[in-house]
């Protein structure tokens, strides 16, 4: 099962779990004694956000290197702000760990390693074992699981004041982002464009008549007025076309932005805790409510 820092997994984790409290930082001293052994480095948790092991820091305590305690072995004090490794008896067992490295990954056979001297502790103080732990020969990759040895992964709250339940809840938030652009602008097209306009011409026309012989009247003497020059005067006019162009408003383009609003919804899966209380006996359990 893979093992991941508890800030890849709680990114707020201070607020979530802890309460606004952050445990990294905190001396880590070795079973209920004042030898300090270190101090906490991170936090690893399995791939279903359940607490396995603190990382601790051991500094210049114990040549610097880094180790793994897991998390039933650890019994957080927080009105004294430490921490008691209860599955160490000193730091001569502390030297004992193999050292954790955070940029190599951790495999069973690691974690063996580390669970083999916690295992020796058991078997010093002659605290129970699970019968997976007693039997090294079943345990396999494949098989095994931290549930098998509640006495190193299991939380202990021997210490503690509360118990903090937490539950996931869905919060619902938008986010406003552009979208894309409208650019509006005007381009110019061409068409040629014919029109007919109808146009009129004067003209002049002359019709002349001539008398014959047995038609013509004679005038009476004196009557006839015989002159040159200009006898009638008769202006032509005619019309020629005026075809321009001139501009014209065809259209009003207003432009503005209307909202649209749709409803998005969303799932999530969510998690809560439950308290469980497991007895043995019959031991008087009295469940107060908190008014």
């Amino acid at each position: 099962m893979a093992l991941v820092k508890i800030h890849d997994f709680y990114p707020n984790y201070r607020d979530e779990i802890f309460g606004g409290t952050d445990i990294k930082g905190m001396d880590i001293y070795a079973g209920t004694t004042d030898e300090k052994i270190g101090t906490v480095h991170d936090i690893l948790l399995d791939d279903t956000g359940r607490f396995r092991y603190l990382v601790v820091d051991t500094g210049f305590w114990i040549f610097g290197k880094k180790v793994l305690l897991p998390i039933g072995s650890a019994r957080i004090d927080y009105d004294a702000g430490r921490i008691y490794a209860i599955g160490l008896v000193d730091k001569n067992q502390a030297e004992q760990l193999p050292e954790y490295d955070e940029l190599q990954p951790i495999d069973y056979e690691y974690e063996e390693r580390v669970r083999d001297v916690y295992r020796d502790r058991t078997a010093v103080t002659g605290a129970a074992a699970t019968p997976a732990a007693s039997k090294a020969a079943t345990r396999t990759p494949d098989s095994y699981h931290y549930d098998q040895e509640p006495h190193l992964y299991d939380r202990n709250d021997t210490d503690h004041r509360n118990i903090k339940l937490y539950e996931e809840r869905l919060i619902a938030n938008k986010n406003r982002y552009k979208a894309g652009e409208v650019s509006v602008g005007k381009r110019v097209e061409t068409e040629v464009a014919r029109a007919a306009v109808p146009v009129e011409k004067e003209r002049v026309v002359i019709e002349r008549t001539s008398a014959g012989m047995s038609d013509a009247q004679a005038v009476a003497p004196g009557t006839a007025n015989f002159q040159e020059g200009e006898i009638a005067r008769a202006e032509v006019y005619e019309e020629t076309a005026d075809i321009h162009k001139e501009a014209f408003v065809r259209e009003n383009v207003e432009i503005h932005k209307e909202v649209e609003r749709d409803m998005v919804e969303g799932q999530e899966t969510l998690r809560r805790e439950e308290l469980q209380v497991d007895t043995e006996g019959k031991p008087v359990v009295e469940r107060r409510p908190r008014k």
